[in-house]
């Protein structure tokens, strides 16, 4: 089980996260969803298409984007947050911002992706002060510079041993451990290789100990990969990245195309792998 806010949500299964960028600039759908009624209709669709979580965000956190202020990005989620939370809908919040976390966690928000995986103070203290799931991302360095020239020794090795220091340091800050989720970052400071590593470890990464997101879609690797090189074009290598994740260990798979990402996902239930 991963237990966020109200929500126990088992995972023997894969939970699939729908993708809501409220953003003018993301790096595959922004500004589609700008408005608060396009994006309320947004995660309406993709929950009738098979999406359990709902992740609302409001910053791009695109290679080389700049960051926006925490009351800008406040003003694109909150209303969406207030408003499918009424409705019954579980959504998480993608910020790296305490204030703005710690606001729609108020609103109702049961969920905390955090792509700078908590390490500011600020953003431990609100997990500390409430009972929301949160999702420990890896991200080498800031989205501005992250793909400069991301090195490691061990990819694998390197951030499996961070997120663990993370979870740990949530839990010393006395976080239960079934509120965690982790999520090696595919695409934050990372090379085509570096993700294809990260992929091939899924199964190694499952093992850690938390729940495990697979968080692959429409990135820049699938393109380099398949060839096709606008973003919103990507789904069937995100369809297939997802499903191998979710096949090897993956618990939660975080995608912008929830319609064939849920087909693919019950063919392999159906046949029982």
């Amino acid at each position: 089980m991963w237990r966020c806010a109200n929500f126990e949500l088992e995972v023997r299964a894969p939970l699939i996260m729908g993708i809501l960028n409220v953003t003018p600039d993301s790096f595959s759908d922004g500004g589609l969803h700008e408005r608060p009624e396009d994006a309320c209709a947004h995660a309406r669709a993709l929950v009738a298409q098979g999406a359990d979580i709902i992740d609302v965000g409001g910053e791009s956190t695109r290679p080389g984007s700049e960051a926006v202020s925490a009351d800008e990005e406040l003003a694109r989620v909150l209303p969406v947050v207030r408003q499918l939370v009424s409705e019954g809908l579980i959504i998480s919040i993608d910020t790296r911002n305490a204030s703005v976390a710690a606001a729609c966690v108020e609103a109702g928000a049961a969920i905390i992706n955090d792509v700078s995986g908590f390490r500011d103070r600020a953003m431990v203290e609100v997990a500390a002060g409430c009972d929301a799931g949160l999702v420990v991302m890896h991200m080498l360095g800031e989205p501005k510079n992250m793909q400069l020239d991301p090195h490691y020794d061990d990819v694998v090795g390197e951030v499996s041993a961070w997120l663990l220091a993370q979870a740990r340091m949530l839990e010393a800050a006395l976080v239960a451990p079934e509120r965690i989720c982790i999520d090696p970052g595919p695409g934050f400071g990372k090379t085509c290789e570096h993700n294809l590593a990260l992929l091939r470890a899924t199964p190694a990464l499952a093992a850690l100990g938390y729940p495990l997101m697979a968080a692959y879609s429409r990135k820049g690797f699938i393109g380099q990969l398949t060839g096709v090189e606008a973003a919103h074009e990507r789904v069937a290598g995100s369809v297939a990245v997802a499903a191998w994740a979710a096949l090897h260990g993956a618990r939660v798979v975080r995608v912008h195309d929830v319609a064939p990402t849920r087909e693919a996902l019950r063919v392999l239930q159906a046949i029982g792998v």
